[in-house]
């Protein structure tokens, strides 16, 4: 079929927000004309909802019972969207003008397009690409995240050089288009992640079933980061970690043991860097991931059974030894 930007249904969750969306909702109604636009509450204590209501009539709430985190917060939103295509959207985003014009296009231009990203840049910085996403992501064959524009804390400046569109290999839950029947057939987002990774994991299972993920660098959005958590939280540091080891057990081909063991070496030597800098918080968090990966690893096999998973898939050897080692600290010198 071909879709329209009346296909779309912009979803945004939003937990005790108020602040976030009095800042960048006008946008999001300003410049997504055609599109449904909700917001997904996940049992906020604050008046956000009231804030909605009274100001945005226009915009559909749909209240969660609990708050399940990004990854049960959407499972349970989207079970009542019915628009042909999801913009997962996160509530500290402001989008700019057209910007879902090439992201139809794209979905357009190819029929195995399954899931979409547009350029993520730094609200703070608008110069700069952001944390998460950048200009597309990738992952090493120890399942490593890194982006075009960002590798580990390297931070690149927006000089024009990701304005193509182009197959990547996961798509930044910050701003996160997919097909609704392939969500739903891929049964959404992995509830135990609660949050981070999970649209990584998600990607990985899409790729294995033979859809494509794709970054539209036409399409521009401004993501502050960090709203949720701050990238210093031991409890981000914790869900990276213990979520990272569950996507590689679940999704990489049959080598699986040997890239699990030299993931946990080169996390326990990140935890040793933890510890000497004295962030004795995020020490603690990296040994209580990896004792929540021991006690999910049987649950964690039966997953990878059920996925049927096709060989894994690696864009680089190690992204640890490039940018550590070689000094490869941007995507063009890899």
């Amino acid at each position: 079929m071909k879709y329209s930007t009346k296909d779309i249904a912009i979803v945004i969750l939003n937990w005790n927000g108020k602040k976030l969306l009095e800042k960048f909702l006008p946008s999001v109604t300003k410049h997504s004309e055609e599109a449904k636009i909700y917001v997904a509450d996940n049992a906020s204590s604050d008046d956000s909802v009231d804030f909605i209501k009274t100001n945005y009539p226009e915009i559909k709430i749909i209240q969660n019972t609990e708050n399940g985190g990004y990854a049960k917060g959407y499972n349970d939103a989207l079970k009542q969207v019915d628009a042909p295509v999801l913009c997962l959207l996160n509530s500290d985003i402001e989008v700019t003008e057209g910007w879902l014009q090439p992201i139809i296009a794209a979905y357009n231009s190819e029929s195995e397009i399954g899931i979409i990203q547009p350029k993520i840049l730094d609200y703070k910085q608008k110069t700069h690409f952001e944390y998460a996403g950048a200009g597309g992501g990738f992952i090493d064959k120890y399942g490593y995240p890194f982006c075009r524009g960002r590798i580990f804390n390297t931070i690149e400046k927006d000089d024009g050089q990701y304005n193509d569109t182009i197959k990547i290999f996961w798509a930044s839950g910050a701003c996160f288009f997919i097909k609704n029947d392939i969500f739903k057939s891929l049964n959404g987002f992995d509830e135990s992640y609660f949050a981070h990774m999970e649209e990584i994991d998600l990607c990985w299972r899409a790729f294995n079933d033979n859809y494509k993920t794709f970054y539209v660098g036409k399409s521009a959005v401004f993501h502050v980061g960090g709203a949720t958590l701050q990238n210093t939280s031991s409890r981000k540091t914790y869900l990276n970690f213990r979520n990272s080891l569950f996507t590689l057990v679940k999704n990489t081909d049959k080598n699986v043991l040997g890239r699990v063991l030299i993931r946990m070496i080169l996390d326990g030597v990140a935890a040793l860097k933890f510890l000497i800098s004295l962030k004795l918080s995020n020490f603690l968090s990296i040994l209580k991931a990896h004792g929540s990966f021991y006690w999910n690893l049987f649950r964690l096999l039966k997953q990878r059974k059920e996925l049927n998973q096709l060989p894994g898939y690696s864009k680089k050897n190690s992204i640890v030894l490039s940018y550590f080692i070689k000094g490869k600290k941007t995507f063009d010198c890899l």
